[in-house]
């Protein structure tokens, strides 16, 4: 090949490789998670943070975490949603509060109402970061057998839980 084709050749590939990273959907992040035993935790409770949560307290059921934070304005628009999901007693909804303060998520869920079995603190995000937290909110469905199933990054809407969840935990409850 002749050295002033080259470059050309290079940019031809540079350009077709931004083209195809524009054309995919920021929302399928793929996560090295999915089906990988749940990362383990042992939190405060926010609702009495002398009693602790730990994965190991779900063990044998299929659960949902929720990542959520009071500063967090696409929690607030996502918290009906959860609320309706939490409403369906399927599952235990755990909300994981994450880098946040205590007492400001408290008042967060005694304006908006809690949808959660438990929250738990993770105050410094490490919970999250052993989760692959990208950001807040996200959502996880863990199975019976403590393998993440499905992450859901975003808000989630009334749309993605009755299309990716909601299958998602009826398969998992057989």
């Amino acid at each position: 090949m002749s050295r002033s084709i080259l470059p050309l050749v290079v940019f031809a590939l540079m350009v077709g490789l931004l083209w195809h990273g524009l054309s995919l959907d920021p929302k399928k992040v793929p996560s090295p998670l999915i089906d990988k035993q749940a990362p383990s935790f042992s939190l405060a409770m926010l609702e009495d943070p002398s009693r602790k949560l730990s994965t190991g307290d779900l063990a044998g059921q299929v659960w949902v975490l929720n990542v959520w934070a009071s500063w967090c304005v696409s929690c607030r628009a996502e918290h009906e949603v959860i609320t309706a999901l939490a409403g369906r007693n399927l599952v235990t909804v755990v909300g994981l509060n994450y880098k946040d303060d205590p007492a400001d998520a408290a008042k967060w869920l005694q304006k908006f109402g809690n949808p959660y079995a438990v929250s738990v603190i993770d105050r410094d995000g490490r919970v999250g970061m052993d989760w692959g937290v990208y950001g807040v909110p996200e959502t996880f469905v863990i199975g019976a057998d403590g393998l993440i199933r499905y992450k859901h990054i975003g808000p989630v809407t009334h749309e993605s839980l009755e299309r990716k969840i909601m299958p998602k935990l009826e398969e998992l409850l057989g």
